[in-house]
Parts: structure tokens; sequence; C-alpha cells
């Protein structure tokens, strides 16, 4: 079914229906791990390293073990042999290192946080008690916590990586380096993109409870799915993936920090099948800052060649990636998407990107809101308004010179993405609408002869989604008519159990009311791939149109057999099904679902009941992209920057529920101006994390959220049959290089050229007054 004849009267699809989940979270009905209670179960806290590098000596639980209620303690040493390593994910023409995350750590440390011990008490409370009663023996060494020191003689933290490197990509295409040397024009930057934290409202967690009796594992854990855990843990443990069954309840927050299985679970998982009891292990704030894989954390040197037109001929970068201490699978994700993407929207025939991951004294990364799609958008946007202060051309005129245009689609980038579809100029020239770019420019020089400083920020965006191409759903109609929906994807604040009952609304032409949608346990949907990288809509969303299709023509066959009337001649109407051209010889669909169960009003030879699974791959990634606008003022005597305007304009391809995309356009925005004016994870010297409290670590609060305006356009995808693109990521993609461009407009007559994140008013006015001396 190609992505035009999705139910083109579209009752339910494109309806901004509110979140029928949102009930029993308000009401405080929602079940998270950490309300599972069962019998028996002990409790597990984890002994983590104060150190950022040390070697790790003898571990003495003898007074742990004293205290009442401890039923023991254990290093990595009782586990060898048990749990095996997760190398990182196998991706195309990326070099690695043997350097995987340990369940506990063994010879060293190698970040503040990483686990050493885990102990087991009958409480909570007797269990963090006996935490700390244990006695570590630890030799501090020298951190490396600056990734370029990292590859510039610092001494190395594996055997593995002697330089420090423990990760290598490349790619080119053209011939970058004849653009840059025929080139009008050429431009040059080094930035360096500070490390963030997810911060989800609920931290990680998981109970683990074995049977015997059928040799069944089970875990409850907050994560994004249930899928990946459940491949990692049979790696891990060496069990067959069908002796494991992985619920995922209600889970807080994720933003890409709980994709991948953390190895407190499979810890946890083990001692769980040792002892045979279930055991539940909840983390804390502190030990989420301290041990949840971080996101972002890259240095980058980039070129831009441009001719005399301010045509962009090339762009050649050198991205430095802080890796931390391990490999985790997801790890290599994120800057390889960034150099993929460097090209961003533009027709640029040259490009060369290097890749350098690097080892240091600091917890692993991991993709975080956006996955290395910020980091490219903001690297190649702000280029394009350095090149404009170079070359004199109006930011969004050069804009519009190099943008790729809606007839070149599906276009091929030098650097090998396909993006399927996109019309990247009417995105442009609606948000200049939007903060009606004219007026604010004449606004901007009346300003500036006032010795205001005033800025005016444009910054366009394309984005991979669709990640791991496939996804399953099955339905099942009852005798009554309702309907059950299973999704391999799972929801941890987007608002699936909504969408996806719509998707099935419109193709049955039911009410969503009588819709269940079922999600999060792997015995339920026992293959699906879960939610990430805005992949929901696009590939689970399109897994259960190809179901709910199977569902029609069986309902149409039974339809045609109760009306007497070949199968080709039946059509739905308002959720009846009719002969064509005879609209008075109709059957309810709920009267077809009941006769799916009655043997005697079937067709010959016609399987009883109305189920039906389905399975969707996508010929490759699709392409969302999209135009912010942002219109700032910062005030000199303190270095406050006033965010006056903020314009989105969103081409997610077809979208389910305006009022929920809206919904993930403005919190990603909040996240993304969270990375623009306040958040960086700092380590010192040592390796020590200065910003392991929300004390510390500065989320934007409720009172800092400006007004967006948002809209959206619809440029569908030709790759599934929703036409959908995927919209969860874009605010923390475009929000940060529009605001960082309508900064650095506003600075610009000052004199100053970039200054790196976050744009706190103690930075602003240091370099303002830096610059004033």
């Amino acid at each position: 079914m190609g992505a035009d004849t999705v139910n083109e009267q579209r009752p339910w699809i494109g309806r901004p229906v509110r979140r029928r989940e949102d009930p029993r979270f308000i009401r405080g009905e929602a079940r998270f791990v950490a309300d599972l209670v069962m019998p028996r179960m002990a409790h597990a806290v984890f002994v983590r390293s104060p150190h950022g590098h040390a070697v790790l000596g003898e571990v003495d639980a003898s007074r742990a073990l004293a205290i009442p209620g401890v039923l023991g303690a254990f290093t990595a040493a009782d586990f060898a042999g048990r749990l095996r390593p997760l190398p990182p994910n196998v991706l195309e023409g990326v070099t690695v290192a043997a350097v995987p995350h340990p369940p506990l750590a063994t010879g060293r440390v190698r970040y503040v946080g990483e686990p050493v011990a885990v102990v087991l008490a009958e409480t909570a409370e007797a269990a963090a008690d006996a935490a700390d009663q244990i006695m570590v023996e630890y030799t501090p060494l020298p951190a490396v916590v600056d990734p370029q020191a990292a590859l510039h003689g610092a001494p190395p933290l594996h055997g593995e990586a002697p330089d420090n490197v423990i990760l290598r990509w490349s790619r080119a295409g053209g011939d970058a380096a004849s653009a840059f040397a025929d080139a009008a024009t050429t431009v040059r930057q080094s930035f360096r993109i500070p490390r963030l934290a997810a911060a989800p409202i609920e931290g990680r967690g998981a109970v683990a409870a074995y049977d015997p009796g059928t040799d069944l594992l089970t875990v409850w854990c907050s994560m994004q799915d249930p899928h990946r855990p459940l491949q990692h843990l049979s790696r891990i443990l060496g069990r067959p993936d069908d002796r494991i069954r992985v619920i995922v309840p209600d889970v807080g927050g994720a933003f890409g920090s709980k994709g991948g299985l953390p190895m407190e679970i499979a810890v946890l998982a083990d001692l769980a099948i040792r002892l045979r009891r279930p055991l539940r292990w909840i983390e804390g704030r502190r030990d989420n800052l301290l041990g949840s894989y971080q996101g972002r954390g890259m240095d980058a040197d980039v070129e831009m060649a441009l001719d005399r037109d301010g045509r962009i001929l090339a762009v050649r970068a050198r991205l430095v990636a802080d890796l931390g201490a391990y490999l985790l699978p997801s790890t290599p994700v994120p800057p390889i998407t960034s150099g993929m993407l460097l090209v961003g929207t533009y027709a640029i025939p040259h490009a060369s990107v290097e890749v350098i991951g690097v080892a240091t004294n600091k917890v692993p990364t991991g993709p975080y809101r956006g996955a290395g799609r910020p980091e490219a958008a903001y690297l190649i946007e702000r280029m394009v308004d350095l090149a404009s202060q170079e070359t004199g051309i109006d930011p969004v005129e050069l804009r519009r010179r190099n943008i790729i245009p809606p007839d070149r689609f599906p276009y091929k980038t030098p650097l090998g993405f396909t993006y399927d579809s996109g019309n990247y100029a009417g995105a442009l020239d609606r948000v200049c609408e939007l903060i009606d770019y004219p007026r604010v420019r004449r606004e901007q020089q009346v300003a500036r002869a006032g010795g205001r400083l005033r800025g005016v920020g444009v910054a366009l965006y394309v984005e991979r989604a669709g990640s791991q191409l496939w996804e399953s759903a099955a339905v099942a109609v009852a005798p009554s008519g309702r309907v059950v929906v299973r999704t391999g994807s799972n929801p941890h604040g987007q608002g699936h159990e909504t969408t996806f009952a719509q998707i099935a609304a419109d193709l049955l032409q039911v009410d969503p009311g009588t819709v269940t949608v079922e999600h999060g346990d792997s015995a339920i949907v026992p293959r699906g791939v879960g939610t990430f990288g805005s992949r929901s809509t696009t590939i689970g969303g399109s897994a259960l149109v190809v179901t709910l299709e199977k569902i029609r023509t069986k309902a149409e066959a039974i339809a045609a057999h109760l009306l007497e009337a070949a199968p080709g001649d039946i059509e739905w109407s308002g959720g009846r099904l009719h002969v064509r051209g005879a609209p008075q010889r109709s059957v309810a669909f709920r009267e077809v679902a009941a006769a799916a169960y009655q043997p005697a009003r079937l067709p010959r030879g016609l399987e009883m009941g109305l189920e039906a699974s389905g399975i969707f791959s996508l010929p490759g990634p699709v392409f969302p992209f999209g135009a912010y606008g942002a219109v700032v003022e910062v005030d000199p005597d303190t270095g406050t920057v006033n965010l006056v305007q903020l314009a989105a304009v969103d081409d997610a391809g077809r979208i389910v529920n305006p009022l929920l995309a809206e919904g993930q356009v403005i919190g990603a925005v909040i996240q993304g101006l969270g990375q623009v004016f306040s958040e960086v994870f700092v380590y010192g010297d040592d390796g020590q994390a200065l910003t392991a409290s929300f004390a510390d670590y500065a989320l934007l609060r409720a009172a800092d959220a400006p007004a967006v305006h948002s809209e959206f356009q619809e440029t569908l995808s030709p790759f599934n049959p929703l036409g959908a693109k995927g919209i969860g990521e874009a605010g923390t993609i475009a929000a940060p290089p529009a605001v960082a461009n309508a900064v650095m407009d506003a600075l610009a007559p000052l004199g100053i050229r970039h200054v790196d994140f976050p744009f706190t008013a103690a930075r602003i006015w240091e370099v303002i007054r830096n610059r004033a001396r």
C-alpha cells in the first residue's frame, strides 16, 4: 500500500487526540519497576568506585556481612566464567578496540561510579548500610579527562588501545582537496560540544526472578523496550532467549539512556538464578548521574569551501569523540551518525570526515535524544553562519543558494545517505515568515543603533530516523468487535497507546476507545526492536498497518460471504462493510468479528478467528527535516541571553496525532535549550564528577521555558505506507544551532565570532568583558 493510500478520509489519523494513558499517571495508578513487590524479594545495592582511575586491590566485605539481613556480597571474581562480554554493535567501516564494559570492575577502575561490588540484603536499607561497610583498596592513578590529552601523550587506559583510540571511522565523497584548492572562500572553526546527562525522572532499575521449575528467568526493568535487553541478557548469560522473559512496565522517561542493558541488570539476573529468589535494584539520583551513560561530548575541527557565488563546494571535518572508559553496544552510533550527516540539508558535492573515538576516565557515552544528529546540525549550521559573515551574504540567502531542491529527491549525499524526500526551501521560507525575518532584521538595526545586542538566527536540519529497519505487530479482534493491538514499539512518554489506537481505529473504522494497545512484554510480542531514534510511528506504525491490512482482507472475505457478494466488491464506510453500488446491503464490522468465530458463518476453507501478525521493513532510513528561527537579546552588563522569539517548522511526513507531535517538539526544544544555556557534565582533573546532583547539574526549570511557535509540514516518505518519518528528536537537533546563531549574531558587533555551549550568563559576560579589554 503506498504512502498516499492510507484511508484518504483519515477519520482518526491526523486528529489531535488527547493521550488516553494520561489519567493513570495523573491519578498515581501507573506501575513502575519500583512498585513491584514479590514474596521473598531481596534488594541489591552496588558499591561504586570513588576514583576516576585506580588499581583495584582487595575488597573486604567482612563488616558488611555482619549486618543483620545481609545475604551476601559479590565482586567480579564471583562472576568469572558466568557473564560474557557485550561487544559494541557492528557498524560498516568502523574499527573498535576490544574494551567492552565489564559487569563489575576487574583489576582497575576507570571512572567514578563504576560498579565494583554488589550487596544483597533482605531490605533496601540493610543493603545500603552494608554497601557503606565494604572496604575496597584502591591505588589511585593519573586520570585522563581531556580527549585531546588522551590523544597526545596521556597514559593508555587500556592495553588494547595504547594510543587511547578505541574507535576509528572515516568517509569521503567527491574530491574535497581539489574543491578547497579551487575555492574563493574557506572558513574554519573549532568546536567543543560538552557532555550531557539524560536525567530521566525515573532512574534505572530492575527486578529479576527465576523459576527453576520452568527454567525461566523473568526480568522487569525500566528500559525503552523489552527486546534489546532480552537479546543482551541472552548473550551475557549464555541462555537461550526463549528461557528469558523481559517485561517493561510504565517508564518514567529515558531519552535514549535506557536503550542498552546496564551491567547491573546482568549481575542481578545471574544472582537471581543462583539464589533462586527475586532480587530488586533501584538506583538513586546520584548513581544515575554517575553510572548511566551520557550523551554528546565531541571536539570538532570543521572547514568549509565556497565559490565566488556563495555555493558550498566542500566540507572537511575531524571529529574527536570523548567516549569514556569503555565501549557499550551503542557507543559508536552517535559519533558515526554525526559524521554521516555533516552535509546537512545542502547540495554539497564534496565531503570528507574522520571520526576518532578516544578513551577517557568518564562514564561511557551512548545515544542521548538525537544521538549524533544534534552535533551534526550544530556544526554545519554554525559553519553556514560563519561563511555568511565571511562572504557578506545574508545567512538566509546563503542557505537558499545551497539547499537541496525538491526535484532532486531521492538525494544521495557524498557521505552515503540517501534522503528519501524533502522540501527544505518550503520549511525555510515558512520559518522566516513566522519570525517575520525582514522585520526582525530592521528592528535589529534600530536596536544596534541604540547600543543593544539583538541577534537573529536560523537553522535547518535533516536527521536519520528509522534505525534497525524492521518492526513487528499483531492484531486480534474479539467476537465483540474490540481490537487488541500488540506492538514491538514500547512507550516511555511518547503516547503510543493513543497513536497506535488511532491507526487501528482509522483502518478498521472503529472508535479508538474500542482498541487496546499492549506492549512491553517479550511474551506478548516475542520479536521486535523497540523505541528509539524516532522510529516508532514510521516502522512500528507501518508494521501495524501491514497487519491491519490482513485483518481487513479477511473481514472483507467474511462480509462477502454474509452478503452473498464477491470479496472484491466489498467497500468500507462508516464502520460498515457494504456491497459496491448497494450501500443498503451492508454488515457492521462488529458483526463480521462475531461471525469470524462461528464456523458455520464462514466461507468454506477460511480459518476461524480474526487475528493477524506482521513485520514491516524499511528499504532504508527516512529523513525528517525542518527549519527553526530564533531572536535573542543579550544584556552586556550581565551576560544574560533573553530568548525573544522561537519558531519551529518540522516535517515528519504524515503526522498521526498533531497534539502529541507538538508535545514532542516542545519537550525536545526545552532539552535542546538546556544544552544551549545551562547543561554540562563536568569532571575534575582527577576524574571526579563535579555535577553529580541537581544542585550542580543545571537542568532548565519550568520558568525557563520560552513560548514556542510550532508548525508542521507534511512531505510524505515513499518508504512506508503511512508516509511517516518521525518527530521525537527534532527540537533537540534544531533549537541549539538556531539559538547559537542568534546569540553569535547579537555579539557580532563586538567582534565575537564564536562561543561554545553552554551560554551561561557568566560565560557570555566573561567573553564580552575580555573583548572590551
